[in-house]
């Protein structure tokens, strides 16, 4: 690699950088919730969309894409890296001109925000292009890695120059196409690594071999690339075998431009179906099925588990919650695939019958905020008892929740699953409501048109 080395860089294990503005009092839900919603496009599918657009040859058409932090990081990365891109957010299209697997730009700095997915994808993006491209985010993302898919990129032919921390942005790519190869990933921290690489192969010179040893957290979001890489007509041969995963990209393949439409967030989509549960009554998403291309669909089987009523139709999903002076059954779930639904579970945690434990999900430690410790301690504020392990959590429910104001350290995560605990309980208020701007900016209308709809 170019450049000085420094100390590894080390996940933080402590909330940080907490947000003081937008407070915002939640609607406390007085009676069983009788509501349809529905949410914006997926912020996922958008932004794995966009750089599969920006690879095709020709115009794509984005429709139902979502416009939130996340996604305009993307789109501004992108546009820095050269590409043209033009966009209406009223009905929800982006129309993005690729250039064949060409990065146009000789050289960009782009600031990525604190969106995980905007750095790392636009990372192995730059290296396909000839030139110097460097990537920061905010404070947060200066903390969480990046090395381990530099290393890769470094092994397939780009230069690498971290000018913070070794490991961890600002980071720089000096690039001249990647020419293919094998790389191997050890019990990768984050599948955006994965993700990224996967997205960049096929307009390498030579096939890419990515070699997997240990356990691929996030299972589902690297399906999701590869089917987004299908549907923009590019092919991976995907294979597991005793816990290791390979993946094999034929290269050189060309992206295809078409219109792609963009199926609603399911995981934004997991709080209006959870509330159902929390406050009992019924909610329905519309817009989306048990088939969906997104991982955290398979949330409604958890809320199955805790005691609800799902039911499945090809345009929509319906959870029936018990009745409130029911409680939900308690759990003891490994929620790996679906790290972005722990925070849920844990809030509905609260209504439970007795503890319940969520495993396996130390990746969490390295998102938005630490979500391990930062859920743990706000659910201690509403009265819980809490049990924190490297990978996970036990919750134990109180007698009756406690009003307080929740912190959400810059994590709209941390917003919006909260929002669960003001259903039941009066008097509990979000300090930096406008947090949720990532990835779904008008939440909080949502919510309230949701508790709007008591019966």
């Amino acid at each position: 690699m170019w450049g000085t080395r420094h100390q590894r860089c080390q996940p933080c294990f402590g909330p940080d950088n907490l947000t003081t503005v937008k407070q915002r009092k939640l609607p406390y839900a007085a009676g069983p919730l009788s509501a349809v919603v529905r949410v914006p496009g997926s912020k996922s599918l958008t932004n794995r969309a966009l750089v599969a657009a920006a690879l095709a040859r020709g115009t794509s058409v984005l429709s139902n894409a979502l416009f939130a932090d996340d996604t305009g990081c993307m789109m501004e990365a992108l546009r820095q890296m050269g590409f043209s891109i033009a966009t209406d957010v009223r009905g929800g299209r982006i129309e993005i001109t690729g250039f064949g697997g060409q990065i146009p730009a000789i050289d960009a700095d782009c600031h990525c925000g604190n969106s995980g997915t905007t750095i790392r994808f636009c990372a192995a993006l730059a290296a396909l292009g000839r030139g110097e491209y460097t990537f920061d985010g905010v404070a947060r993302m200066r903390e969480r890695p990046i090395g381990p898919l530099c290393d890769a990129l470094a092994a397939l032919g780009a230069g690498i120059e971290y000018t913070g921390v070794d490991g961890c942005p600002p980071v720089t790519i000096r690039s001249r196409g990647l020419t293919g190869g094998t790389v191997q990933f050890n019990r990768p921290v984050s599948s955006q690594f994965i993700s990224a690489l996967l997205l960049a192969a096929p307009a390498a010179q030579d096939d890419v071999l990515i070699e997997i040893n240990g356990p691929l957290v996030s299972r589902p979001y690297v399906a999701m690339t590869t089917a987004v890489m299908d549907a923009f007509n590019v092919a991976v041969i995907a294979d597991e075998r005793g816990g290791a995963y390979r993946f094999i990209v034929p290269a050189p393949q060309h992206y295809a431009a078409r219109h792609y439409a963009i199926e609603p967030d399911a995981s934004n989509a997991s709080y209006f179906l959870a509330a159902a549960a929390m406050a009992g009554g019924s909610v329905t998403v519309e817009g989306f099925n048990a088939n969906s291309l997104q991982g955290d669909v398979g949330f409604v089987h958890v809320l199955e588990r805790m005691g609800c009523r799902v039911s499945r139709h090809d345009d929509r999903i319906t959870v029936q919650g018990p009745p409130r002076d029911m409680p939900l059954k308690a759990l003891e779930i490994d929620l790996n695939d679906m790290p972005d639904m722990v925070q849920t579970v844990a809030v509905l945690a609260l209504r439970a019958d007795g503890p319940t434990t969520i495993e396996n999900v130390a990746n969490l430690r390295i998102k938005e905020t630490d979500r391990i410790e930062g859920v743990a301690t706000e659910l201690r504020k509403l009265g819980a008892q809490v049990e924190e392990a490297i990978d996970g959590l036990t919750i134990h429910p109180p007698e009756r929740l406690t009003p307080c104001l929740i912190d959400t350290y810059g994590d709209h995560r941390m917003a919006m699953c909260f929002a669960l605990a003001g259903l039941v309980c009066h008097g509990v208020t979000i300090n930096g409501a406008d947090c949720v701007s990532k990835t779904f900016p008008d939440f909080f209308e949502h919510w309230e048109a949701m508790v709007g709809g008591l019966r």
